[in-house]
């Protein structure tokens, strides 16, 4: 019988088009629950997408504090979240929450 070889499975080899990253970052916002180091990892898991060295540049950070930054083991300051976000041609929107009252 032959093995069957697996890999870890990489979010960031399947977000190609833009639309594509805005549709996982939207997710994973829904998902959080107010925990902004997630939020701060699906942004890593976009930039590695786009190429980590463009984004940091893009963003006006290191590539190192870039990781940092994006590792999901911090929350990042809004400040570099919207720098992020721009380097990434995302962008930040905010929608009136529809009310459950009778």
């Amino acid at each position: 019988m032959s093995r069957v070889k697996t890999t870890p499975y990489d979010v960031a080899d399947h977000l190609r088009a833009p639309e594509e990253m805005a549709a996982y970052l939207e997710a994973c916002i829904e998902e959080a629950d107010g925990d902004a180091a997630f939020i701060a990892k699906a942004l890593g898991d976009i930039a590695r997408a786009k190429g980590m060295s463009y984004v940091a540049r893009e963003a006006g950070l290191s590539r190192e504090s870039l990781y940092k930054a994006l590792s999901g083991q911090r929350s990042p300051s809004f400040e570099t979240i919207l720098k992020v976000l721009k380097a990434l041609d995302l962008e930040l929107r905010v929608e009136a929450k529809t009310s459950h009252a009778a």
